[in-house]
């Protein structure tokens, strides 16, 4: 009996944990978006420049993520998170004063931010995915409502410290460093990402394949895939509705941010109260209406020609791309043995959506604006439309 309430205690401090692991790192890259027109104007850039620079985020994540599932496996989630977090940490505030001496440094800062990032998003998944399965319970979407949760508070934090003349450096200084301190005191509370089997031996141990070989799995790259769609739905309106707003609607910064503010609290109610639908509904039809939504948002925010229609077209697109992350994250993680190679290959293929997502939309807005340029997230939204019966669960028991 008191073996059982320890393991439950440890469990829920296991949950709370990883709430925290994902809130930081949303609220990391939060503080960070907010400051994208600032730094911009302090850089002098153009739309195509600054998706240049934006580049290195997504080249610092693309490099972690294939080495994430090896780190995750040798060093454990709770070591990787650890190390991430202090690299998290320099890195924002490398960008906090690299922005006033040139383009080099935030990129080199970017880049490290980009690869904390990364690798920080396989090991908390991980982690998520274990404390989901003892649990018995769906609430890998929640998770990930938490990383948007730190998003909405940092799009908050954002705009306060607009309102109050708070300079660039001190936000993502003091932010960046609290933050990196907040997830490593939590994350003591994890749990071992595997269950160490003393009666096992070498004889009877069943051999596992090698994590290249993950990289041949049909399913596993249309899983992935078919998260790069929803990465770059949601990676694009994280990078770039602040700026279309200000440049493209000729409204102030502060209702910029706002706009981001309401695009992150509509993605994060879709990730909290999205469990319930897909327990009831299964993946792929609650992700089918889902891509509707979010394309239907598109449409409002890209042809509209009012900020209040901004502002319900930045909604919907929200709302509509909130599952496609967690839910395709769940799929990859279907098999205990194979979850961390296999969430590396999807967060690897769709993190490639933030490689090519900044460059490509800054392009089109030296030519046809931002706003227009968004109509390229459709296309990509309708591929997912067309595989979605890649998430279907390998487990014929669990709802699809």
């Amino acid at each position: 009996m008191a073996d059982t309430v320890h393991n439950d205690t440890r469990l829920t401090a296991a949950k709370r944990a990883v709430y925290v692991a994902f809130m930081g790192s949303g609220w990391a890259m939060s503080s960070w978006a907010t400051r994208i027109p600032q730094i911009r104007d302090g850089l002098e850039l153009t739309p195509s420049r600054l998706g240049l620079l934006l580049l290195a985020i997504a080249a610092g994540s693309i490099v972690a993520l294939p080495l994430a599932g090896i780190i995750v496996t040798r060093l454990g989630s709770r070591a990787t998170i650890t190390a991430m977090a202090g690299l998290l940490g320099v890195s924002m505030t490398g960008i906090a004063f690299g922005y006033q001496l040139g383009v080099v440094p935030v990129a080199i800062s970017l880049f490290g931010f980009g690869f904390a990032q990364g690798a920080w998003d396989v090991a908390m998944n991980v982690q998520g995915a274990v404390v989901e399965r003892k649990l018995g319970k769906s609430i890998m979407s929640r998770f990930h409502a938490g990383f948007s949760v730190g998003m909405v508070a940092g799009a908050l934090t954002g705009t306060a410290t607009l309102a109050l003349h708070i300079s660039v450096t001190v936000h993502l200084i003091f932010f960046g460093l609290a933050i990196a301190a907040a997830v490593i005191a939590s994350i003591r509370w994890f749990i071992p990402d595997t269950d160490a089997d003393p009666v096992a031996t070498t004889s009877d141990a069943v051999p596992q394949p090698s994590a290249l070989s993950t990289w041949t799995e049909p399913r596993t790259l249309l899983v992935g895939l078919f998260v790069l769609a929803f990465a770059f739905a949601e990676g694009t309106g994280v990078d770039w509705i602040a700026v279309a707003v200000i440049d493209d609607y000729g409204a102030p910064a502060t209702s910029g941010t706002l706009t981001y503010a309401i695009f992150l609290a509509a993605m994060t109610t879709g990730r909290w109260f999205g469990p319930g639908l897909l327990d009831r509904y299964g993946r792929v039809r609650v992700l089918r209406v889902l891509a509707l939504i979010a394309l239907a948002g598109l449409c409002l925010f890209v042809f509209g020609a009012s900020l209040p229609v901004a502002f319900a077209g930045a909604c919907l697109w929200g709302l509509g791309t909130s599952l496609g992350f967690p839910v395709g994250m769940s799929a990859a993680a279907d098999d205990p043995s194979r979850a961390a190679s296999r969430v590396s290959v999807v967060a690897s293929v769709g993190y490639c959506a933030f490689l090519g997502g900044p460059p490509l939309i800054g392009f089109l807005g030296d030519h046809i604006t931002v706003q227009k340029g968004l109509i390229a997230v459709a296309a990509l939204l309708a591929i997912a439309l067309m595989i979605t019966n890649v998430i279907r669960p390998l487990d014929p028991t669990r709802k699809n």
